[in-house]
């Protein structure tokens, strides 16, 4: 294991306060990269048009913006311990909004996908270094409030984006999606130059050229293979790209188990809070990460619906996200991590099956009143994921865990998306069956009907997880203060 930097060390000593300033300003760089991952949403029919490509062809490039973003985050981590947080976090907000000029600008799926290769390069720099900069600055006691502003972008944001791309593309145009990160990312840029504290890098930080390697191509390798399984004749290239990518990453952990100076400290997993990230915690960002995707399709191909209506519906889970946040923390304080994880979970699982049940004939009071009860119950796992991760985590590992976790969100919000999609193409192709829009007088609906069945049973692997924690994880963050004291011996009896 490589020895701590110097400014490493001197941040872990001022660990006992931290600046909400600094946090907002990291939480709205990570709402634009997360709002950028899921905006096209519901611009995708438009964008297709536009292109003339299939609309499930457009998918690619929520895909790829996506999939940079997983795959970038070990590096930028390196990069932000060799050159400092503050540069390279400045430049990653200089790259995003460059690259969303070049988006808005794109003539075809093509242009506009390696745009978009280059705004989740511009992302992938964002994720860890802002987190890493808000969690050096923060105590145990602090966790959950800091936890809380950073935990937002990734809740409202999918939720937001159906009805931001609705509203630009009906209004105006799906170029004003990236538009309008324009004047968003100059602000951010000059704010980050004021607020983000200057450290000196680690010249001395080596770079595991090997582990970096085998990460990258098992991420690219799962995810291409991820979106190739929805093709029409790809089924034997998918299963190579996920395969070859599931033996990438598993020599990757093979080597930095041994290396010196390892790409990751995968020592992070001996925490068993930590390792529900990579099990639960995994399984559910990706069910949740599918539902912003297929409901606005199920809204507009299934029921008819323009855009800005299906995004004003969808909507409605920002509304639960928002309603239920004030009593996120006091409910994880409450009852703990164990009981919060595992009723969020089931919650889930019940809404993406009721949403199954839904047609272009339900009245729009009762779905929304449905997403808003989704929404809720998205706010609470997602929060408690996020703050329990960190829970027991050394100092000294808190880099490594920090990367570890964005590359792990970033790639189970990626999967998520394109899940949902070959979801959808499977059960298109099953349309006689489902009675779905390839029977007579089928229903297009039918597809994202199956689809939500499905992740609703995902979702209960999740749970299952959850089940498997132990009574009191994470109990130094939920409850603050001295441990519980252990039982008083019983006195023997005269």
């Amino acid at each position: 294991m490589s020895e701590p930097s110097p400014h490493r060390a001197a941040a872990s000593r001022t660990a006992d306060t931290w600046s909400p300033r600094l946090a907002l300003l990291v939480a709205g760089t990570f709402f634009m990269e997360f709002l950028d991952g899921t905006v096209l949403t519901t611009a995708i029919p438009s964008i297709a048009a536009d292109f003339s490509v299939p609309s499930a062809d457009v998918s690619i490039t929520m895909t790829a913006y996506l999939m940079t973003v997983a795959m970038g985050i070990p590096l930028s981590g390196w990069l932000a311990e060799r050159l400092g947080a503050r540069r390279v976090f400045c430049l990653a907000i200089a790259t995003f909004t460059v690259a969303s000029l070049l988006c808005a600008l794109s003539q075809d799926l093509t242009m506009l996908t390696l745009s978009r290769v280059l705004q989740g390069a511009g992302g992938a720099m964002m994720v860890p270094v802002g987190t890493l900069v808000v969690l050096r600055g923060t105590a145990k006691k602090d966790l959950l409030r800091a936890t809380a502003y950073l935990v937002w972008p990734g809740l409202l944001a999918p939720v937001l984006a159906p009805l931001v791309g609705g509203a630009l593309t009906t209004f105006l145009s799906w170029h004003w999606i990236f538009l309008i990160n324009l004047p968003l990312g100059l602000a951010a840029f000059f704010t980050a130059m004021r607020l983000v504290p200057a450290t000196a890098g680690d010249r001395k930080r080596r770079l595991d050229w090997l582990g970096l390697a085998l990460t990258t191509l098992g991420v690219g390798s799962v995810m291409v293979g991820l979106e190739l399984a929805g093709g029409r004749e790809s089924g034997g290239l998918a299963a190579i790209g996920i395969t070859a990518g599931f033996l990438f990453l598993g020599t990757a952990g093979w080597w930095m188990r041994r290396a010196r100076s390892p790409l990751f400290d995968l020592g992070v997993f001996s925490a068993r809070t930590f390792r529900a990230t990579a099990t639960g915690g995994f399984i559910y960002r990706l069910t949740i990460s599918a539902v912003p995707f297929l409901l606005p399709l199920m809204f507009q191909n299934g029921f008819g619906w323009d855009p800005l209506r299906a995004g004003v519906l969808v909507a409605a889970v920002f509304v639960g996200n928002i309603g239920i946040k004030p009593a996120t923390t006091p409910l994880i304080r409450r009852f703990g991590f164990k009981p919060v994880l595992v009723f969020a979970s089931l919650a889930s699982a019940a809404t993406f099956a009721l949403c199954a049940l839904l047609d272009a004939g339900t009245p729009e009071p009762l779905i929304f009143a449905l997403l808003v009860a989704s929404g809720a119950f998205r706010s609470i796992g997602f929060s408690a994921y996020a703050s329990v991760q960190y829970a027991d985590m050394l100092p000294a590992r808190l880099p490594s865990a920090n990367a570890v976790s964005a590359t792990l969100v970033q790639l189970a919000t990626a999967a998520g998306i394109a899940i949902g999609a070959l979801l959808i193409r499977v059960f298109e192709t099953s349309g006689p069956l489902l009675g779905g829009a390839g029977a007579a007088g089928g229903d297009p609906a039918a597809p994202y009907r199956a689809a939500f069945l499905a992740i609703a049973v995902v979702m209960l692997v999740s749970t299952l997880d959850s089940l498997t924690l132990p009574r009191h994880a994470g109990a130094e963050v939920s409850r603050p203060g001295p441990a519980p004291a252990a039982a008083p011996p019983r006195r023997p009896r005269a």
